[in-house]
C-alpha cells in the first residue's frame, strides 16, 4: 500500500511508513450501499483482548469497547446477570488489576457509571480550536467530506472533481482552489497545499518530522487521525480490501492520511501557542498502552453478561431428538438468525417437514450478471473470491428491450437530479406522480422483491465438474443421504422502502444481494441429469422422485416465493401442499415477530415493507447471540428466539473434517462480523453506528451522512438496534457451539491462527457439544474445561 523512496533516510522511512501501514490495518472496511455487508468494527484489534481494545479506543476515539458500568449494574440489579455469572467470569480472568471479589466487581460497575469512554488524545486541530475559538475539526470534516463525496462517488454524482486521478493528487488540485480554510482564518493554506510533497508517502514523512513523531508515537497518532476521518477512512480500507482480494493494492488509505496530516502541519504553524500542548500529546502517544482496572472490570462484566445468556441457552439443550422417517419436504434455509423463527414455524405445521441450515450462497461462488446489466455482482461471502460465472440474461430480444428501458430510467433519473431541471421537474412532472405518491403513502404498491429470469451458470462446466461442485455442496450441507421428495432451497432477502441500507437486509453470505440467484442456480444444477449421474459415481444417490426447488424467503413479510416454473416435470399437487404449509408458517412467524416490532400487530407486519416512513421495517439480525453447528435434532423444537445462526452439520459424515474446517473459517467468521457489527453499533454508536435514519442523506452511493455533515457514517443506524426507549439488540459476543470432537476442532484452530485469535482473545466463545448437549468450554491456548450447565442465576 505504501511506496518506498530510496532517497529518504531508511530508518525514518521504515519507522514512519510501517506505523502508517499498521494504523491503516487497524481500521475496518465499510462496504458501499449497493452491497452492504456486516463488518466487525474491531477487526483491526482481533489480536488484543477486550480490555486492551477499550484502552486503545479511548486513546484514539474516546470510546470503550464495552457497555457502560450503569448498564451492567442495572442487569445485575434486575437479575439478568447472576452471582454465579459474575463469579465464573471473575475466576476465568487472569488480567492484572482485576477486582478481588464479586462484591468489588459489582462496585466497579457502579463506580464506572453511565460514561462510555473518555476524551481521546487531541489532534492538532482540537488544540487549535481550543485556542482560537474556531471549530477546526468541523471545518476539516466538512471540507474533506465535500471533496471525498465526489472523489469516491460510485455513480450518484453528475460531476467528479478529477476523475481517474489518485486521491492525493485530486485533493491537492481541489484544495489549492478551495478558499474555505482561508475564509475561516487559515491564511496561506492553498499555498501550503501547493508546496506539499508530490506523493502521499513523502507528505506523510515530512509531516511526521514537522509534528515530532517518532517510532513509538506515530502509529497511534495516525490511528487517531484515521478515526477522525470516520467512514471515509473505512471506505478507503474497503477499496484496499477489494484490491487485495484481486491480487492488487490501493493507495487511498495512504492518501487520506497524507491529506489529514497536511491539515495538522498547517494548523501547528498557524497557532504556535499550541506547540507545547502538542508535544505533550506526542509524549502521551509514545507511552505504552495503559489498561486500567476499570477497563479490566468492564471486560469481566461483559463476560458475565455473556455467561448469563449462555446459562439460559444451554439449559434447553438436553440431547438430540429423534428424526422422523423420510420427509416429504426438506427446506434448506440460510443460517441467518431470522430463518430460525420461520424454520421452527414451518416444522410445527406438519411432521413431514424437515429444515436444514447452510450459508445462503449455497456453496456456489458466483460472479453474477443480472438481467439487463453487465455489472458483475459477487454473490458470495466477502471473505471469498468468485470462481463461477452466472447470468440472468434473457433472450436477445427481451434483453434488448430491458436494456433500453433501464437506460431510459437512468437517464430520467439523471435529468431529475440535474441542477438546471430540479425545480422545473417538480412543477412539470409532479402531477403525474400523484397517483404513485398516494399508492405508496397508503402502502398499496405491494411488497415483492424483484425477480429475474432463470439464472444460469455460464462457466463451461464439464459433467465431472458439475458433479464435483454438487457433491461438495451436498457434503457441506450434510445432505448426502436421507433426501426428501422435494428439497426446497430457500434464499432470502428483505423488502424495504425508502431505505438506503436496503442491501443490509439481504443475504450477507450473498455479498449483500438476495439469495434468489444462488438458490435457483443450485436447483438447476442438482436437477441436471449429468450431475445426478456423476453424484452416483461419487457415492451420493439421489432418489428418482427427489427434485430440487428454489425459493426466496422475504424476511420482512415472511412470505415465500417458490420458483416452480424453473422445474422439469409436473408436481402440481406437491406444490399446492407446500404452498399451504409455507403460508401457514408465515402467519405463525409474523405473529411471533410482531411482539418485538414497535407498534406492530401480526396483520400489519407485511405492510411495514411498503411504508416509506417506516424506520424499523424489521429487526434484521438484531439479537443475534449464538452460532450452532449440529444436526437439526439438537435444536429441533427449541425456541431460540430468533437469536441463533443454525448450521446443519453431522461430524460423523465429515471424513477428514473438511466441512468442519470450512464452517470455522467461513460461516463462523462471517457470523462473528455480523454479531460484532451489531455489538459495536450498540456500545459505541457515535463511532461505529450509522446515526439517525431520520436525517440521513445518501452520499456518492457509498453511504450516508447526517444532515449536511461531511462525516460518512458506517455501521448500523440507531433505529436498527434501538426501539426508541431501550436497546433492542443485547450487545453480546457470539457463543459458538459445535457438535464435533474437541481434538478435531483444535486441529482446525492450529491451522488457522487468525481464527484461533478470535477465540483466544475473547471475541468469540467456543463450546463443544456431544449428542445435543454442551460438554466443554474452550479456553485460550487450545485448552478445554468441562462446562457445567446450571439453571440457577444466583
Amino acid at each position: 500500500m505504501f511506496m518506498k523512496h530510496s532517497q529518504i533516510a531508511p530508518d525514518l522511512m521504515s519507522d514512519v511508513l510501517k506505523a502508517a501501514e499498521a494504523a491503516a490495518r487497524a481500521i475496518p472496511p465499510a462496504f458501499p450501499l449497493e452491497a452492504t455487508v456486516a463488518v466487525n468494527p474491531f477487526l483491526g484489534q482481533a489480536g488484543e483482548d477486550l480490555a486492551s481494545t477499550s484502552a486503545r479506543l479511548e486513546r484514539v476515539a474516546g470510546i470503550r469497547a464495552t457497555q457502560s458500568g450503569a448498564d451492567y449494574a442495572a442487569a445485575i440489579a434486575e437479575g439478568r446477570i447472576g452471582e454465579k455469572d459474575l463469579a465464573d467470569a471473575l475466576a476465568a480472568s487472569d488480567a492484572t488489576g482485576k477486582p478481588e471479589t464479586v462484591s468489588a466487581l459489582v462496585a466497579a460497575a457502579h463506580a464506572a457509571g453511565a460514561g462510555v469512554g473518555t476524551e481521546p488524545f487531541p489532534t492538532v486541530a482540537d488544540l487549535a480550536a481550543d485556542v482560537t475559538g474556531t471549530d477546526w475539526p468541523s471545518i476539516i470534516e466538512k471540507t474533506i467530506g465535500s471533496w471525498a463525496a465526489g472523489q469516491f462517488d460510485r455513480g450518484q454524482a453528475l460531476w467528479s472533481p478529477k476523475p481517474g486521478a489518485g486521491a492525493f493528487s485530486a485533493w491537492r488540485d481541489w484544495a489549492t482552489h478551495d478558499l474555505t480554510p482561508e475564509i475561516a482564518g487559515l491564511d496561506g493554506f492553498c499555498a501550503h497545499v501547493a508546496a506539499a510533497p508530490d506523493t502521499a508517502e513523502r507528505a506523510i514523512l515530512r509531516a511526521a518530522e514537522t509534528l515530532g513523531l517518532g517510532s513509538h508515537s506515530a502509529e497511534t497518532v495516525f490511528h487517531r487521525l484515521y478515526m477522525d476521518l470516520g467512514g471515509w477512512s473505512q471506505h478507503a480500507r474497503w477499496l484496499l480490501w477489494e484490491a487485495e482480494l484481486a491480487g492488487g493494492t490501493d493507495r487511498s488509505m495512504a492518501d487520506l492520511l497524507a491529506i489529514r496530516l497536511i491539515w495538522e502541519e498547517a494548523l501547528l504553524a498557524h497557532v504556535p501557542d499550541i506547540a507545547t500542548s502538542w508535544a505533550d500529546t506526542v509524549t502521551a502517544h509514545e507511552a505504552e498502552l495503559a489498561v486500567t482496572p476499570q477497563n479490566v472490570a468492564l471486560a469481566i462484566l461483559q463476560d458475565a453478561a455473556e455467561r448469563a445468556y449462555q446459562r439460559r441457552l444451554f439449559t434447553g439443550f438436553d440431547g438430540t431428538s429423534d428424526t422422523a422417517a423420510r420427509p416429504m419436504l426438506q427446506a434448506a434455509f440460510c443460517i441467518d438468525v431470522r430463518s430460525e423463527v420461520f424454520r421452527r414455524a414451518l416444522e410445527s405445521v406438519d411432521p413431514g417437514i424437515e429444515t436444514i441450515g447452510f450459508a445462503g450462497f449455497f456453496g456456489l461462488p458466483l460472479a453474477h450478471k443480472a438481467h439487463a446489466s453487465d455489472v458483475v455482482e459477487a454473490h458470495l461471502p466477502v471473505l471469498l473470491t468468485p470462481s463461477l460465472q452466472s447470468s440472468s440474461h434473457a433472450d436477445a430480444a427481451t434483453e434488448r428491450k430491458s436494456r433500453i428501458k433501464a437506460r431510459a430510467l437512468r437517464a430520467w433519473g439523471r435529468f431529475r437530479q440535474a441542477a438546471v431541471s430540479s425545480f422545473a421537474f417538480v412543477e412539470a412532472a409532479g402531477p403525474f406522480y400523484a397517483g404513485k405518491l398516494v399508492r405508496d403513502a397508503l402502502g398499496k404498491t405491494g411488497a415483492q422483491i424483484r425477480s429475474e429470469p432463470l439464472p444460469r451458470i455460464v462457466s463451461d462446466l464439464s459433467a465431472e465438474q458439475k458433479a464435483d461442485t454438487a457433491a461438495a455442496v451436498l457434503a457441506g450441507m450434510s445432505l448426502t443421504k436421507g433426501h426428501g421428495r422435494i428439497v426446497l432451497l430457500l434464499g432470502h432477502g428483505g423488502h424495504v422502502t425508502n431505505n438506503p441500507h436496503e442491501s443490509a437486509y439481504h443475504c450477507g453470505a450473498c455479498g449483500g444481494h438476495t439469495g434468489e440467484v444462488s438458490a435457483r442456480a443450485l436447483a438447476t444444477l442438482l436437477n441436471d441429469p449429468e450431475t445426478r449421474t456423476g453424484l452416483r459415481e461419487r457415492g451420493i444417490v439421489l432418489p428418482e422422485d427427489t427434485i430440487f426447488v428454489a425459493g426466496l424467503h422475504d424476511t420482512t413479510t415472511d412470505e415465500v416465493t417458490v420458483y416452480a416454473d424453473d422445474l422439469p416435470g409436473n408436481r402440481t399437487g406437491d406444490f399446492a401442499q407446500i404452498g399451504a404449509w409455507l403460508k401457514q408458517a408465515g402467519s405463525i412467524a409474523r405473529a411471533e415477530r410482531a411482539g418485538r416490532l414497535p407498534g406492530a400487530a401480526a396483520y400489519t407486519v407485511s405492510a411495514r415493507a411498503t411504508n416509506w416512513a417506516e424506520v424499523r421495517p424489521e429487526w434484521g439480525l438484531a439479537g443475534c447471540a449464538a452460532f450452532i453447528a449440529a444436526p437439526r435434532g439438537a435444536t429441533a423444537g427449541k425456541d431460540l428466539g430468533g437469536r441463533a445462526f443454525l448450521h446443519s452439520y453431522d461430524w460423523r459424515a465429515d471424513t477428514g473434517f473438511g466441512t468442519l474446517e470450512l464452517i470455522l473459517t467461513a460461516p463462523v467468521v462471517v457470523a462473528s462480523w455480523i454479531s460484532l457489527q451489531y455489538y459495536g453499533s450498540s456500545v459505541a454508536p457515535e463511532v461505529f453506528g450509522g446515526g439517525n435514519k431520520l436525517i440521513h442523506n445518501v452520499v456518492g452511493g457509498i453511504g450516508v451522512i447526517e444532515g449536511n455533515s461531511g462525516r460518512l457514517r458506517p455501521g448500523l443506524p440507531w433505529q436498527a438496534v434501538h426501539d426508541g426507549e431501550k436497546l433492542a439488540h443485547e450487545p453480546l459476543r457470539l457463543s459458538v457451539m459445535i457438535e464435533a470432537p474437541r481434538e478435531a476442532i483444535v486441529e482446525v484452530l492450529e491451522r488457522h491462527p487468525d481464527v484461533r485469535a478470535l477465540f483466544d482473545n475473547g471475541w468469540l466463545h467456543l463450546f463443544a457439544m456431544t449428542d445435543g448437549r454442551v460438554e466443554a468450554r474452550y479456553r485460550p491456548g487450545l485448552a478445554w474445561e468441562t462446562e457445567t450447565v446450571a439453571d440457577g442465576a444466583n
